[in-house]
């Protein structure tokens, strides 16, 4: 779990999936191609799992979401000594990472506890980070600890990397960012802060009422909020945030952790009006000023939750 410290306490910000699902397979015939050959010279260890990612959508902007499924089954007699973390690089067509998603997997899918013929399912949502480049890119992944990599078969041998133990997994095509809905944060925001230990993390404070707009896409759509709040400072009764559009509440819940949560919130045409201009509020019951809810420091802004994202996506 990575941690962020912010005004003299630590702020945990883990990676968060979504969805596990484990069954059996029959893999009899699933592995007799293993061990093909790849770039550089062949790996000869013997894979413990067939490896697959699977976007849900080919074609993704730039800032927008994207739900990445990850596969692993698990090879006929295998045993993993210790757990394993995931590597997941997203390449541009020369070889040069654009971006990772590397992860732990959820705990109940530790590598030290796979079974022989056990299929690994889970999916993470992530969102495209802002990068200079648009085009095709590759997906690759493998699984590491320290300076160890373990040998898995990719969807098909020629994509298969067996010197490096990097498997390419799936393509997807980068798009512009002007090919999604632009939200604008209007007011009630606080400035862009980013994290010292991870630059590519960052995230704004809401004030007490915070406004987003977006240009109406007159159809259905999905609001996304990814956020955490500081949920000790409030003690047994947290924080109540409500998020509205127009003069519609779309959902109210506590700020109960201080863990990283993402919410898909629908929102139907009728709910966004007829208007061009579609407005989203995240109202906050309670705000705090950190230099006073921890006697220490000078920040004297009046914080609600802390967002990561905000982002509006078509159904």
């Amino acid at each position: 779990m990575r941690q962020y410290r912010y005004d003299g306490a630590l702020m945990p910000i883990p990676h968060v999936s979504r969805r596990a699902v484990t069954s059996g397979l029959s893999l009899a015939l699933l592995f007799a191609s293993a061990g093909a050959a790849g770039c550089g010279k062949a790996d000869t260890a013997k894979p413990v799992a067939r490896v697959s990612l699977e976007p849900s959508k080919k074609a993704v902007a730039l800032g927008s979401v994207i739900d990445l499924t990850y596969k692993f089954v698990v090879a006929p007699d295998t045993k993993i000594d210790g757990d394993y973390r995931v590597f997941v690089h997203l390449n541009r067509e020369d070889g040069t990472m654009i971006w990772n998603d590397d992860h732990e997997l959820p705990a109940q899918f530790k590598t030290s506890a796979w079974q022989p013929g056990q299929t690994i399912e889970y999916m993470r949502t992530r969102f495209m980070p802002m990068v200079s480049y648009v085009g095709p890119a590759t997906l690759e992944m493998g699984l590491y600890r320290e300076d160890e990599r373990l040998a898995l078969e990719g969807p098909q041998a020629s994509d298969t990397d067996s010197a490096a133990k990097a498997y390419k997994v799936n393509t997807i095509d980068l798009l512009p960012r002007s090919e999604t809905i632009q939200v604008a944060r209007l007011s009630g925001w606080h400035g862009v802060e980013f994290a010292p230990e991870d630059p590519t993390v960052d995230w704004q404070w809401t004030q007490k009422l915070a406004v987003l707009t977006v240009k109406n896409p007159k159809h259905d759509v999905t609001f996304y909020l990814e956020y955490d709040a500081r949920s000790d400072v409030f003690g047994a009764q947290p924080q109540q945030v409500t998020v509205s559009v127009g003069d519609t509440k779309l959902m109210t819940f506590p700020a109960t952790g201080r863990d990283v949560t993402l919410l898909r919130i629908p929102v139907t045409v009728a709910q966004l009006g007829t208007g061009d201009v579609a407005e989203f509020r995240i109202d906050v019951d309670r705000t705090f000023v950190p230099s006073r809810a921890f006697n220490a420091g000078t920040d004297l802004r009046e914080l609600g939750i802390r967002v990561y994202h905000a982002a509006v996506e078509p159904r």
